[in-house]
């Protein structure tokens, strides 16, 4: 049982550090994104790279949980609530704060996450107008300058002439 828990625990510090680099990660991009460089694109390369690494160290954890609650004769999709108190007491105290800590770090991810969309999009949205309005006004220049015009290779002006 002691070497599962410990496992168990080393996945559950792998996960937590997964999520601290990405939170670093959409910090950058944040940044970068007011900054308006071409950091962007990279940051953007970089949090896929670590979502693929979340992922990987989520399922390590979630295998090493499974087998803990099969040597506790315990349901494979067993949570930590059920768990955690049926293991030994001086594993306990650790486990709880290691659950707890990817809690709310995966939260602060989930938020920053949705701040850095909100103000990609803005960004999109805005340049989507800049475009439209160049469009707009291209097509309204256009259509000016052909009422405007006379086209010379017209065989009516090679008739007056």
């Amino acid at each position: 049982m002691t070497i599962l828990l410990q496992k168990l625990i080393e996945a559950l510090r792998n996960e937590l550090e997964q999520y601290g680099e990405m939170l670093a990660l959409l910090e950058q991009q944040q940044e970068a994104a007011g900054s308006g460089g071409d950091d962007v694109i990279h940051t953007i390369a970089a949090i896929n790279a670590q979502g693929a690494c979340i992922h990987n160290a989520r399922e390590l954890r979630k295998m090493c949980q499974r087998q803990v609650a099969q040597k506790l004769n315990q349901p494979s999709d067993s949570g930590f609530a059920q768990l955690i108190p049926m293991l030994p007491q001086h594993y306990q105290p650790l486990l709880d704060a290691l659950v707890q800590e990817n809690k709310e770090l995966l939260v602060r991810v989930r938020e920053r996450a949705q701040q850095n969309q909100a103000l990609l999009r803005r960004s999109l949205d805005f340049m989507q107008q800049f475009i439209t309005s160049l469009s707009a006004e291209e097509t309204r220049h256009l259509r000016a300058a052909s009422i405007l015009s006379v086209d010379s290779a017209a065989p009516v002006y090679d008739a007056i002439a």
